[in-house]
């Protein structure tokens, strides 16, 4: 007849039960070594993002086993399309998610759930809200709170202390953007008597930036200086400048280095760009990914890094490893 768990010693059981669980585990990890990679992203519709997909392209080749996927919503403000794919990824059982989340608090439920099934995250360009720490495993970023006042002290050092500055940013509340411009914000206030004027959110949409840019200069003619702080908004406020007669004029910084920003840094439009390594975010996010899977420790944050970029060192080998 067989003997039930109940009749063994209490020791006896408590080592059964320690060697079941452990089976389990090991069974769950050794289903999970191979399988779908999901890249998720605040939107596919950016050069920085797509950077991002050939950094994860890269890696995924060099990962035997894996597949990757690539996606994200229409615009960085939605959300809750972001929302749905992380979602539709966990119930497809996804080996691992790297995702930028597009809001701090939305995607924290969702990772939540990843978390319950065993899925790992890793978050890359943005943090969530601290009710999320528990549920991902690694951020991957920019130190965007650094960034930003790398920007407030470039701009200083060519306009001074008094006067104007527009502030154009993306979303509001983003967590790379929450870092970023809280970053510049308190270097400035900090370190000058600079008015701000704003901030302006473009929703990360290039021609939205571009209008708000253009009604700036024209409300605010003493305008010295203005911050795009995102690619699409810094991409619009230059061609702002450009077509209202003010490049050159008004001291424009901007943040990421497609190759229309580039062009504004070659031609003056643009005093400098803050550039960060959105190929390594997507490498980096899939070989700790990978990692994970291994049961190998990861650090809970890692720096990309940021690089300073203006037209004295366009051409350097720094700059040319991180602009796309």
């Amino acid at each position: 007849m067989p003997r039930t768990l109940s009749s063994f010693s209490p020791f006896i059981v408590r080592a059964l039960r320690r060697a079941l669980l452990g089976a389990g585990l090991a069974l769950l990890g050794a289903t999970a070594q191979a399988g779908e990679i999901a890249v998720i992203v605040k939107t596919t519709n950016s050069s920085f993002w797509q950077n991002v997909n050939k950094g994860a392209d890269a890696a995924i080749k060099e990962t035997p086993g894996h597949t990757l996927t690539f996606a994200g919503p229409a615009s960085e403000s939605a959300v809750a399309d972001q929302v749905n794919l992380v979602e539709n990824a966990i119930n497809r059982r996804v080996a691992g998610i790297v995702l930028a989340p597009s809001d701090p608090d939305a995607l924290v439920p969702a990772i939540k759930r990843a978390w319950e099934a065993r899925i790992p995250v890793v978050l890359i360009d943005s943090r969530v809200s601290d009710a999320g720490k528990t549920y991902y495993q690694s951020f991957l970023s920019t130190d965007n709170t650094a960034a930003g006042e790398l920007c407030a002290k470039a701009l200083i050092a060519r306009i001074g202390t008094t006067g104007k500055v527009a502030l154009m940013s993306y979303v509001a509340g983003a967590g790379s953007e929450a870092d970023r411009v809280g970053g510049f914000k308190r270097y400035l206030q900090a370190n000058s008597k600079l008015e701000i004027v704003g901030p302006y959110y473009s929703q990360s949409q290039m021609a939205t930036a571009m209008n708000q840019t253009t009604d700036v200069l024209a409300a605010h003619r003493d305008l010295k200086g203005l911050f795009g702080a995102n690619e699409p908004t810094a991409v619009g406020m230059g061609r702002a400048l450009v077509q209202s007669g003010r490049a050159g004029q008004v001291v424009a910084i901007g943040f990421d280095g497609n190759q229309d920003l580039q062009k504004f840094v070659q031609d003056g439009t643009l005093e400098g760009i803050a550039v960060q390594s959105s190929f390594r975010m997507g490498y980096l996010g899939v070989k700790t990914v990978d990692e994970l899977l291994q049961r190998k420790p990861v650090p809970k944050f890692r720096d990309t890094g940021v690089v300073w970029v203006n037209k004295t060192n366009l051409q350097s080998p720094e700059a040319r490893a991180v602009l796309y």
